[in-house]
């Protein structure tokens, strides 16, 4: 398996993109993204989406050369329209007018609409954090989820991810995680590989548990925790579409198929200013002091730097070389 740098993996994703229609800037943002996928070992999120991404610029059901509008409606809330283009591009034009959101207010949203999906939620947490905010985000997805006891596919995986600042420009604490069983991709890569999946994380059509990957793509996913799972990814699936102009995930069509029309997803952030409270620092402090002195135990996400290569499949990384031409 080759090891490719990230700053390789950015500059093949950036011209592969380019390649399909998306302008120099967009397919930046994107590929930054990309990038930071592989460094920190999400490979569902990284250049495992590229084809796709590739495949959908050319049919247009991704726009590659919208500007997304900002607004500022509330002097503690942000909104942009992504216009049909990604998620990525849309955050980060609106990314400063939120910040400034933030800090005049104490407290501020965030809502991202008619957006691509965002596939790696906590990528955006992340750079919130490193403003030195505390972020909470939400997103929604193609329906692949049935409630507790059913079998009918009602949300998405709707993730939510949470990252804390450590007050000096990096992350103190961040998790990102799907408010179901395990991401979908999960599936297609245990279908694609002829293994069989853990029970617990589908049901196939008829409502029943399965380590069948190709019986749980035709059934659905189940909620993590049961109806605590559940209870959070409807408060996902509430604030991603009914606060962002995005549309409910029963409404979505698959994600990685090449036509059809746009993701029309909405991301919904949360942002709050530690500097509120004079004792954030000494709590959490003492809250990490407590973790830290039970051997073995971690908070989330508080190793997680990013390497500078990554490993990636021959196969896969011969795919992204074709796609730059």
């Amino acid at each position: 398996m080759p090891t490719i740098t990230i700053a390789e993996i950015e500059a093949r994703t950036t011209d592969a993109l380019v390649r399909h229609g998306a302008a120099d800037w967009v397919a930046a943002e994107v590929a930054r993204a990309v990038g930071r996928a592989e460094a920190t070992g999400n490979v569902i999120c990284g250049l495992y989406y590229l084809e796709s991404y590739c495949q959908q610029l050319a049919s247009g059901r991704v726009k590659g050369d919208v500007e997304p509008v900002v607004t500022r409606p509330r002097p503690g809330a942000v909104r942009v329209d992504a216009r049909f283009g990604f998620a990525q591009t849309a955050f980060a034009r609106a990314l400063p007018e939120a910040l400034a959101a933030a800090r005049d207010c104490g407290t501020a949203s965030l809502a991202v609409g008619h957006a691509h999906t965002c596939t790696s939620l906590g990528y955006f947490t992340e750079q919130l954090a490193q403003a030195g905010l505390i972020a909470i985000g939400f997103t929604n997805a193609s329906p692949i989820v049935a409630p507790p006891g059913g079998k009918a596919r009602v949300i998405g995986t709707n993730p939510i991810a949470c990252s804390v600042p450590d007050g000096k420009g990096g992350i103190a604490m961040q998790f990102d995680f799907s408010t179901s069983a395990v991401a979908l991709g999960k599936i297609t890569m245990a279908k694609a590989a002829g293994e069989k999946i853990p029970l617990g994380w589908a049901v196939d059509a008829e409502g029943n548990p399965t380590t069948d990957p190709a019986a749980a793509l035709g059934g659905a996913l189940v909620s993590a925790g049961g109806h605590k799972g559940w209870g959070f990814g409807l408060m996902a699936e509430i604030l991603a579409a009914g606060m962002t102009g995005g549309v409910n995930s029963v409404d979505v069509k698959p994600l990685k198929a090449p036509e059809g029309p746009p993701h029309d997803l909405g991301q919904f952030y949360l942002m709050i200013d530690p500097a509120l409270s004079p004792d954030f620092a000494a709590r959490f402090a003492r809250l990490a002091e407590a973790v830290a002195a039970d051997e073995g135990a971690r908070l989330p996400g508080a190793r997680v730097k990013g390497k500078d290569s990554a490993e990636v499949p021959e196969p896969l990384w011969n795919l992204v070389l074709g796609l730059c031409g």
